[in-house]
């Protein structure tokens, strides 16, 4: 692949909903660049971006993919992200190494779910946007009607630079509006503008050339003096108002076509921002706490961001980055400022899908992929190590759903920790731990299409298969009232026996104040060197519980009495006496279960929130307020976790798509009765089932 200067970059992310044309669109740019030789389809399973078993098997995309086009001189990177909300941690690490968001609407659709999502991304970063009103060719298309969508959700200055010719089974090409040319054809032959369309053409062109005009004091000027700008000036002035994100220009195409897409791409190297457009990235010097400003240069200090891991079968995993400042060269070294590692650059390449282009060296502004690097992930900043520099990473949404994991088979017990490590190394919205108080492995991702695809990923890339279930409830016991009891453990067989016997009083502690223990015992009744031994067995049976096997948590124990044998009296016989008095005594200070209450806050559209609000008090919430951000609506309240284990889904449904949430541990309550009787019901039999 040809060298490209900075200037000569564009950093595109291609983001919108599901099925709105993305990947069709990606598919037409690099057939007309002449880097593929036919358009695959996504039903066949035979785009360029598309390449993954899962993509292929579901027909939509579930990963970012890389398209290198080269057209007019210069280089689109075009980065197809996932419409799908579950894989918002793709767009989200996309976006982060963009310098424009191309944003697909469906012609008939319109804005959906997907749309105002991609939109909420790119607003974040403050993304300069253009938007194409994709599937022109569709039945029922209206391009009118999809951009007036656009104008009724989001608050922009949308201007059409190109106007339709024809739709439907008619679309047959675009009207250029800067050079006033119509554009048809797959081959976007240019020619005269139709007759029937100038009257529309003439209107377009004149708030085009008021939005050009605001891009430049001198441009401004002569507008309001009634001159009219030539097509280089609209260029030059709507190149800047797209930059600093002053107007969102509309586009449209039909991509399985491929009519209309040579004009987009032509678009997209005129008035798409070059990282040179924008203001110089920002980076933290560890070394100095200072902020320093990374300047798309060669000769600055070497500064690429890790936007994406994958695992590769072939040459294993793979690193995507971008290079904000410096030249990064393979068979070079690196210092990985996150993690303080040298690191080794092997062979870079440039991807074209899972197609590896070796590159010799990567520019500034300019994207590319390395394997096999040991320490180096997702959000890490390559660097020199002479000039230690720390970009901002991705910030990625906070996981909505989980489940309980394990291996189907005893063979791959051990290879299960590693291989959840592997695609968590692979996608960061997925986390995986240890839940002590359930015994669970447990996995945390943004859906269940989310957990589904890598429990798929697990099966055909690294040879685990895994079984899901609902987790448990980390619930916990703890007691209401004081207690005392006595217990003596007497054991006599054959040869030396045991003997101990303790008297124990328990009582509630503050809540969260954990455990709390004391040695009561007068006239050495027992001798002081039994405590650690009794201690021993009251934390053994608050690991385990007691009334249903959960942890026992805020208790105040105090030993105060026992007796002890001369001969018999032993550690052991003095653990087993400590852990038999504790558990009588529980029993018998009004033990109760503790349930995590988790704090929630949703934002949904305004008209949801009767039906949000009706759903949490069926769930046992109770809401703590309500506030209103922009159009929409935040909802707060605090929800058991029992209640909300599968709320992802229940959102899903009740807003069609529309609402998003956030939920984080508050604190624990005392489950009622009715809920808590069923729990220590279940535990009963699932203890009585262990043992048969």
């Amino acid at each position: 692949m040809k060298d490209y200067k900075t200037e000569n970059i564009r950093n595109i992310v291609l983001m919108g909903h599901g099925g709105s044309g993305k990947t069709s669109l990606g598919e037409a740019m690099l057939f007309n660049s002449g880097a593929a030789t036919r358009m695959g389809t996504v039903n066949d399973g035979t785009t360029v971006s598309d390449f993954d078993e899962e993509e292929i098997r579901r027909h939509i995309s579930l990963m970012t993919a890389l398209l290198p086009v080269e057209w007019a001189g210069h280089k689109l990177n075009v980065l197809d992200t996932p419409g799908y909300t579950d894989f918002a941690g793709e767009v989200k690490g996309a976006v982060r190494v963009a310098d424009c968001a191309l944003i697909t609407l469906d012609s008939v659709a319109g804005v959906e779910v997907g749309t105002e999502l991609a939109w909420s991304y790119a607003e974040e970063r403050k993304t300069p946007r253009i938007a194409v009103i994709a599937k022109m060719d569709r039945e029922n298309a209206n391009f009118q009607s999809a951009l007036d969508s656009l104008s009724q959700s989001f608050s922009a200055n949308f201007v059409p630079l190109q106007l339709p010719i024809g739709s439907q089974a008619d679309f047959e090409g675009v009207v250029d509006l800067v050079t006033l040319k119509a554009r048809r054809g797959a081959k976007g032959e240019v020619g005269e503008v139709p007759a029937a369309l100038k009257d529309q053409v003439e209107e377009a062109r004149l708030k085009l050339m008021e939005a050009a005009a605001e891009g430049d004091d001198e441009l401004i000027m002569k507008y309001l003096d009634g001159q009219e700008l030539d097509e280089e000036e609209i260029k030059r002035g709507f190149k800047i108002v797209v930059a600093k994100g002053g107007v969102v220009p509309i586009l449209c195409c039909a991509g399985t076509g491929n009519v209309g897409v040579a004009a987009l791409m032509d678009a997209l190297v005129t008035f798409a921002p070059s990282p040179l457009d924008l203001p110089a990235a920002k980076a933290q010097n560890p070394a100095t706490q200072a902020e320093e400003e990374v300047a798309p240069r060669q000769d600055a200090p070497l500064a690429a961001l890790v936007f994406n891991t994958t695992a590769d079968p072939y040459v294993g995993k793979l690193t995507y980055f971008r290079v904000y400042g410096g030249l990064l060269s393979s068979d070079s070294r690196v210092f990985n400022a996150n993690k303080g590692q040298e690191e080794r650059i092997g062979q870079i390449y440039v991807m074209r899908g899972k197609e590896q282009i070796p590159a010799a060296s990567v520019k500034p502004g300019d994207i590319g992929a390395v394997a096999k690097l040991a320490n180096t992930g997702t959000g890490d900043t390559v660097c020199d190590k002479a000039h230690p520099l720390l970009l901002d990473p991705p910030t990625y949404p906070a996981t909505l759903t989980t489940v309980a994991v394990e291996p189907k088979t005893k063979a791959d017990s051990a290879k299960l920790g590693p291989t959840l490590t592997r695609l968590c190394e692979e996608d960061p919205t997925l986390h995986w731990r240890q839940e002590p108080s359930t015994r669970q492995t447990i996995l945390e991702g943004m859906g269940d299409s989310h957990l589904d695809v890598a429990m798929r990923r697990a099966a055909t890339k690294f040879g685990v298969e895994i079984l899901t279930s609902t987790p448990r409830v980390p619930y916990r016991e703890t007691i209401t009232r004081e207690a005392t009891s006595t217990y003596r453990h007497k054991k006599q067989t054959g040869g030396a026996g045991q003997f101990a016997e303790v008297a124990m009083t328990i009582a509630p502690n503050e809540r969260n104040q954990g455990y709390e223990f004391s040695w009561d015992v007068f006239g050495g009744a027992i001798s002081g060197s039994f405590q650690t031994s009794i201690e021993k067995g009251i934390k053994s049976v608050m690991e385990s519980g007691v009334v249903a096997g959960y942890p026992v948590v805020d208790v105040k124990c105090s030993v105060i009495d026992g007796k002890e044998h001369p001969v018999d009296s032993k550690p052991i016989a003095f653990e087993i006496a400590g852990r038999e008095a504790f558990k009588q005594c529980f029993q018998e200070a009004g033990p109760v279960m503790l349930e995590p209450i988790m704090t929630i806050k949703i934002s949904i559209p305004e008209r949801y929130s009767g039906d949000v609000m009706n759903d949490l008090n069926t769930k046992r919430g109770r809401v703590l307020g309500i506030d209103q951000q922009a159009a929409k609506t935040i909802v707060t309240a605090h929800v058991p976790l029992a209640e909300v284990q599968k709320y992802a889904a229940d959102l899903r449904s009740i807003t069609q798509g529309r609402g998003v949430y956030s939920m984080e541990l508050d604190h624990y309550e005392e489950v009622p009765s009715y809920i808590a009787s069923g729990v220590i019901e279940k535990a009963r039999q699932e203890r009585e089932e262990a043992k048969e």
